[in-house]
């Protein structure tokens, strides 16, 4: 049976008949997709024909907001930015000068310096509320991590967006202000000592110590008491790269901890 032009015909495992799409551009042979019917997967090769093929310069921007449209915004990025920058990209990143735009939708848009392009060239990003994340290895691997922001990190006090914008994540735009679990640096009447609390069925205070990597090791010891009584919780503790063995141990040693931590009751 003849098909549509750039249309061809699959089936699934179960014997369901579908429909994909493609399109050779500059020698390089591209898939548009997949679709439930014949119809369908020609238009899509129509859309991205007629877009290849004008002469006028479009940007992503520029996408059709049509219900009708049946190549997907995405597949529109990829193509675009082929087009315009030369470099086929299967995920939807548009080349910018001297970064890149990972377009999430028309609207959710993430910006990325130039060294990032290979990872996310690999690596599709998907939201979960603002939770923005890659499947890696069979897991979801938060992007944040690969900025130093931790799981625990908090926006404005943990880490900042420089200029405010948190889709920003061009490494000049990522300022770690706390990197280390369980501590703060409440700014009370002057006081600059750090705060590490700890948290068992609420928070339970650790202490007050001079220097963040002292509250950070005090968050460790606290842990290691409470694991020592048994308790199931896993802590995420802080690994302290700073210091060898021998300086980390003498610090852990010197550190006070709060009662509520040393007499809390055993599992």
């Amino acid at each position: 049976m003849l098909l549509l032009p750039g249309v061809f015909q699959a089936k699934k495992k179960n014997g369901t008949i579908y429909y994909r799409s493609s399109i050779t551009f500059r020698s390089k042979h591209i898939s548009l997709g997949s679709f439930p019917d014949e119809s369908s997967a020609h238009s899509a090769y129509l859309e991205a024909k007629t877009l290849l093929e004008q002469e006028k310069k479009l940007t992503p921007d520029d996408y059709p907001f049509d219900e009708s449209a049946s190549l997907s915004f995405s597949k529109w990025v990829c193509l675009v930015n082929f087009k315009n920058n030369g470099f086929y990209i299967k995920t939807p990143i548009y080349l910018q000068r001297k970064f890149f735009s990972y377009y999430l939708s028309p609207t959710d848009v993430l910006i990325f310096d130039a060294d990032d392009l290979f990872y996310y060239s690999h690596h599709s990003i998907m939201r979960r509320g603002n939770h923005l994340f890659v499947a890696e290895y069979g897991m979801q691997t938060n992007i944040h991590s690969r900025y130093g922001i931790k799981n625990f990190a908090r926006p404005g006090i943990d880490y900042r967006f420089v200029n405010g914008d948190s889709n920003d994540f061009r490494y000049s735009n990522i300022e770690i202000l706390n990197p280390y679990h369980g501590v703060s640096n409440p700014t009370e009447k002057g006081d600059n000592t750090y705060l590490a609390k700890i948290h068992i069925h609420g928070d339970f205070i650790i202490g007050r110590y001079a220097t963040a990597m002292e509250a950070a090791i005090a968050y460790n010891k606290a842990a290691d008491i409470l694991q020592a009584k048994n308790i199931t919780k896993q802590f995420e503790k802080n690994y302290i790269v700073q210091l060898s063995r021998e300086e980390y141990r003498n610090i852990y040693n010197s550190l006070e901890i709060s009662e509520k931590i040393t007499r809390y009751p055993s599992a």
